[in-house]
């Protein structure tokens, strides 16, 4: 079955994380402020399994359970990325923007927070 990353919206989503907190991407060299990993068994257009971005959580980890509260859609790309917090936690779109610019400064991308494609926030600053 194929889900879009919208219907993670709402749900506990298990992701594991191949760029932890302090790790530097292997291509481009930045490092990562945040845990960023991927939805074992899913796939995006691009072949590759769903991204994720993990909030709130200030070590390393390997694995986590976090609540997806939002997706960002690139724009410019054929990825999205879900945003997953701790229980309790919350984050203004704003917030959001400022722990992912690292990587999502290169990009068009809108903040999507609810699974019927409600848009909060659009980042058109990137050329493209």
């Amino acid at each position: 079955m194929h889900l879009r990353a919208t219907d993670f919206i709402g749900m506990k989503v298990i992701v594991e994380i191949d760029r932890p907190l302090g790790s530097r991407h292997p291509t481009h060299g930045f490092l990562y402020p945040v845990n960023y990993g991927f939805v074992p068994g899913t796939l995006e257009p691009d072949g590759e399994a769903l991204d994720a971005y993990v909030l709130g959580l200030f070590e390393p980890v390997k694995e986590y359970e976090g609540l997806c509260i939002a997706v960002i859609h690139r724009l410019n790309d054929d990825e999205d990325k879900l945003i997953l917090i701790p229980a309790g936690r919350a984050f203004t779109d704003e917030q959001i923007r400022e722990w992912t610019d690292f990587q999502e400064r290169f990009f068009r991308s809108e903040i999507i927070r609810t699974g019927t494609g409600l848009r909060t926030d659009e980042n058109t600053d990137p050329a493209g």
